[in-house]
């Protein structure tokens, strides 16, 4: 993470987060790869998350790595580049929305393995699999939980 910085991305921010999010998708989940525009992509942070949700993100050397665009107890969005995963950019941009809240959900697909390990991993449990009748994708999803531990 040597040089990363980490801010809260304003909208001029949403094209860039837009890329790294269809870049990421794309390259984890290839049989679902061109779903959008990327005008679309770009409607939907600039239009929608950025109305709904705090956005945050990793940059290195100006160029943004990864997001994570998080609202009241539920992550909508989490993507790194993918010649940037496995560097912990990840888990910052996690903890950021950890320290906000004591419960956190989120939805992933049930084939994206790598995602699935890496929640786990930071202790999500999963609570609820679907078969993906409910989602744009069609695609089988599992919901994850995060409680934070008190003491």
């Amino acid at each position: 993470m040597a040089g990363t910085s980490l801010r809260r991305l304003d909208a001029g921010d949403m094209p860039a987060a837009a890329i790294v999010h269809r870049k990421s998708f794309d390259v984890r989940l290839p049989w679902l790869a061109g779903l959008h525009t990327p005008d679309e992509d770009r409607g939907y942070w600039s239009g929608h998350l950025f109305k709904t949700c705090k956005i945050w993100g990793a940059e290195r050397d100006g160029k943004l790595l990864g997001v994570i665009a998080f609202q009241k107890d539920w992550i909508d969005q989490l993507y790194i580049l993918p010649e940037a995963q496995g560097q912990g950019i990840g888990s910052i941009l996690l903890d950021i929305a950890k320290a906000a809240h004591t419960e956190l959900r989120l939805w992933t697909f049930q084939r994206n393995a790598e995602a699935r390990r890496f929640y786990e991993a930071r202790g999500f449990a999963a609570i609820k699999e679907t078969d993906g009748a409910g989602n744009e994708e069609k695609e089988p999803d599992v919901l994850y939980r995060w409680v934070r531990e008190t003491f």
